[in-house]
Order: C-alpha cells, then sequence, then structure tokens
C-alpha cells in the first residue's frame, strides 16, 4: 500500500498522527455537531448507527440492575442501620463488602456456574445466559417474553448485587448519622412511636445524600455493567467500548465515551430532581 493511500485511510478515520490532536479533535467535535457524524470503526460501520444498535441493549440492563439495587440497597442500609452490630447487620456488610471486593467478571461467572448446574439438576436448560435472545425461539409473545426473562436473569442479579452492595453501605453510614440527630429524639418526645419517627423522619432525610451519591457511583455501575456484557456476551455499548479500546478503534471508543458522559449528565440531573424532591428547601 503507498503512503498516500495510508495517508488518505488515516485522514477518513481522523487518526492521522501529522495532524495536530487539538485539530482532529476540532475537526471530531464539528463533524458531531454540525453533521451528526461520530465517524466510522475500522470495520467500516458508521459509529453512530453502532451506538443506536446496541445502546437499548445496554440501557435495557442498566435501568433495571441500578434501579432495583439502589432500591434493595437503600431497604438494607436502613436495615442494618436499625439493627447496628447484631447478627443480621454484621451478615449484611460482611456479604457487601465481599460483593464489593469480587471483580464483576467473577460474579458472572459464579452466577453463569451456578445456573449451568440447576439446568444440569432440573435436566432442562431453564436458564439462559448466552447473549440476549435466542435464534430459534417458538413465535409467539409469551415464548419471547420467557426467553428474555431467561437471558436477562443472570446480568440483573449481578447488576443488581453490584447496586446494592454499594447503596446499602453509604445508606446504613448515612442512616446511622441520622438516628443520632436531634429531630429524631424530638419526634420520639413528642410520641411518636420509633416506627414512626424512623419511616416519617429518618428515612426521608437519610435519602437525601444518597440522590446524590447516585450521580457519583452510577460510572461505575456503568464499568462493571460493560463487563457484563463481555462475560454474557451481551452486544451492547459495553462490548462496544471494551473492544473498541483493544482494537485501539478511536471512533467507536471516542463515541463509546460521549455516550456515557451523556449518561452520566442525565443521571447527574436526575439525581438534582430527586434532591429537590426530597428537600423542598432546595426548591426555594
Amino acid at each position: 500500500m503507498s503512503e498516500a493511500s495510508i495517508q488518505s485511510i488515516l485522514n477518513g478515520h481522523g487518526t492521522n498522527p501529522d495532524v495536530p490532536i487539538l485539530q482532529r479533535t476540532w475537526a471530531w467535535l464539528t463533524n458531531i455537531f454540525l453533521h451528526g457524524d461520530f465517524g466510522t470503526t475500522v470495520n467500516g460501520s458508521p459509529v453512530l448507527t453502532e451506538i443506536m444498535t446496541r445502546a437499548g441493549v445496554s440501557l435495557k440492563l442498566l435501568l433495571i440492575g441500578t434501579l432495583l439495587g439502589a432500591l434493595l440497597g437503600v431497604v438494607l442500609g436502613v436495615w442494618g442501620a436499625v439493627r447496628q452490630y447484631k447478627g443480621s447487620d454484621q451478615l449484611v456488610t460482611y456479604a457487601s463488602y465481599l460483593i464489593i471486593a469480587t471483580p464483576t467478571f467473577v460474579i458472572g461467572v459464579v452466577l453463569m456456574i451456578l445456573a449451568t448446574n440447576f439446568n444440569n439438576a432440573v435436566g432442562d436448560n431453564l436458564i439462559r445466559f448466552t447473549g440476549e435472545y435466542t435464534v430459534d425461539i417458538d413465535p409467539g409473545f409469551f415464548p419471547w417474553l420467557a426467553d428474555q426473562f431467561s437471558h436477562m436473569l443472570l446480568p440483573t442479579i449481578a447488576l443488581i448485587l453490584m447496586s446494592a452492595a454499594t447503596y446499602s453501605r453509604y445508606q446504613r453510614s448515612v442512616m446511622l448519622d441520622v438516628l443520632s440527630s436531634d429531630f429524631i429524639r424530638t419526634a420520639r418526645s413528642k410520641g411518636r412511636t420509633r416506627r414512626s419517627a424512623l419511616i416519617r423522619h429518618g428515612v426521608r432525610v437519610a435519602l437525601i445524600p444518597m440522590s446524590t451519591y447516585f450521580a457519583y457511583a452510577f460510572g461505575t455501575l456503568v464499568a462493571g455493567s460493560a463487563m457484563l456484557e463481555v462475560v454474557f456476551s451481551w452486544k451492547g455499548m459495553g462490548e462496544f467500548t471494551i473492544n473498541s479500546i483493544l482494537q485501539s478503534d478511536i471512533n467507536a471508543a471516542a463515541g463509546s465515551v460521549l455516550f456515557i458522559a451523556v449518561l452520566t449528565l442525565i443521571s447527574s440531573t436526575l439525581s438534582e430532581v430527586l434532591y429537590a424532591a426530597l428537600d423542598p428547601r432546595v426548591r426555594i
């Protein structure tokens, strides 16, 4: 291949090292905002097409896993704070630290091993964990729904475990601070039961810093879901991002980073909305 051909290919992908990086970055941003052009991958497919095709797969896993994990984490955190140093609190604490310390792909592999043993025990492939769907599934809504549930089960459980372990530790710490606050003692002194004081006052106040923490933890969950997509062979943005890095596909990697940045901005905005809903003083 001639030098001119090489230069032409590099210029086409916006990766020519002879062009200053600031100039290349400006050209990339200009193409995005003026023409909606994210460039092409090393395989020749448009990056935007790949993102639009894969985004739904990742968002489905992220939304379900994150919301359920956050809800479970809040419940476990409040439960642990109320029952501080008791057996149930110690069990949740050690289990959470174990999950946090375990790499994401290990959690996925362990779940796959357990599912395989379960399928062997029942003599049927009830839990499917490779890909997002079965190619030769029987026609009909209910077979499709059952197949979707089967394929989503393990990745969702893995993401829920990761989310719940992280949120429960933070929620427990915040709830312990709230329980020692003056307004809780005041509510009790005015005749409220312990349960009423905790639910009407304690939990609501403890959720306020959790709404802020959600935005910061979301980026970690996106990274964790990326590894899960690779483990379970999901064709989502996580797998796309990791493969683009491994293949030194600059346009694909840049598009993936931009996608994650947009998700993080959206999660930050939602956390601010939730913060205002929990604390009316912010709306003044």
